[in-house]
């Protein structure tokens, strides 16, 4: 999808490319082999085709912050078409006094829990979320990302795509377990009862009993959030692009 997209370029909003992709311009190839261009001023069809030859050399390089800054966050999904393998989807819970207390992380194969206070810091958080092209989650435009950067002081370049906005925008709303139990999306039978609000109780528990087994529930839970992302992307980001292409 992100080879389609003309958004990137200076001046050129949402119904303008409706209208590139409606009069046979649909990928960044026919834009610049056309040789002019319907409401496109010669001036400004040379000065879009070097901005596309930029756009098509950062994608080869994988420099996704790059188009992080050209894309607004709502139409990042475009690039999980070409950056889906390089995807880390993300959740993270909270404590009602201990701040940010686990970092999920999942790459598709193998998830990754940062703890307070074993394994969670800035530098290592950093690490792991630049190894991703693309971050995902659930509501983390407003929750996950600037909790984050706020608790830990940096700013996260790497693109990032809501499935919250995805969701909204193909009919969906409510909290993450509403929308997979709508979609068929079974979590574990250990953690299949659990909501966000008991995530606080188990680390709570977990700090004054130092029972491991209250914390390895925890996990559990969080392992089931970012896991059940990128089923979630799966099943509804192409299903976006039809709508938006069509």
């Amino acid at each position: 999808m992100i080879r389609n997209t003309f958004i990137i370029l200076e001046g050129i909003g949402l119904k303008k490319e409706k209208q590139l992709w409606a009069s046979g311009i649909k990928a960044w190839n026919d834009f610049l082999s056309a040789t002019s261009i319907k409401g496109i001023t010669k001036q400004k069809k040379e000065k879009y085709d070097w901005q596309l030859e930029e756009a098509k050399q950062k994608l080869w390089t994988g420099n996704t912050s790059y188009f992080s800054e050209k894309l607004p966050m709502p139409e990042h999904w475009r690039l999980w078409d070409h950056f889906r393998e390089e995807a880390g989807f993300l959740d993270i819970e909270t404590g009602s006094y201990d701040g940010i207390t686990i970092v999920g992380l999942y790459d598709g194969k193998e998830t990754k829990t940062l703890i307070k206070g074993r394994t969670l810091d800035r530098q290592t958080l950093l690490q792991e979320l630049n190894k991703f092209a693309i971050i995902v989650s659930f509501n983390g435009a407003a929750f996950d990302i600037p909790s984050l950067e706020k608790y830990f002081g940096f700013k996260l370049k790497i693109p990032h795509i809501d499935l919250r906005t995805v969701c909204k925008r193909l009919g969906y709303s409510g909290g993450l377990k509403k929308i997979e139990s709508a979609m068929g999306i079974i979590r574990r039978k250990e953690v299949e009862g659990l909501l966000g609000g008991h995530a606080d109780q188990l680390w709570n528990l977990w700090n004054t009993s130092g029972d491991s087994e209250w914390l390895e529930r925890l996990v559990m839970y969080n392992e089931e959030d970012t896991i059940n992302l990128k089923t979630l992307a799966e099943k509804t980001i192409p299903v976006l692009k039809e709508k938006v292409l069509a």
